[in-house]
């Protein structure tokens, strides 16, 4: 349980970071509603996950699904640059990630 709400915290976390764009784009109550709803969900679902899995595992594996997901979505939706080293580097975040829920 506590492992996939942690799993949904950063995927909320990553909706959060697309309603942050959004918001940039289109200053407009929805696009404020949208970032409020995915960033207070993601937190809520993370404090549900460190009731039981350590503080700094949790944080860990939150921001890594956080800046995976960001990135990765930042160049298949918003046309960011694809480099080989970017897809390197977000690989070795998601290794890592696999590591610490191992290690746990």
């Amino acid at each position: 349980m506590e492992w996939a709400a942690l799993v949904a915290a950063g995927l909320c976390e990553v909706i959060g970071v697309i309603a942050l764009k959004r918001v940039t784009k289109y200053r407009n109550a929805s696009s404020y509603l949208f970032l409020v709803v995915s960033l207070g969900a993601s937190f809520s679902l993370l404090t549900v996950a460190m009731m039981h899995i350590s503080m700094g595992t949790a944080y860990a594996i939150w921001t890594g699904i956080g800046a995976a997901g960001s990135t990765l979505l930042g160049m298949y939706m918003f046309g960011e640059p694809k480099e080989w080293k970017r897809v390197f580097f977000i690989g070795l975040i998601l290794i890592s990630v696999m590591g610490l829920k191992w290690m746990s």
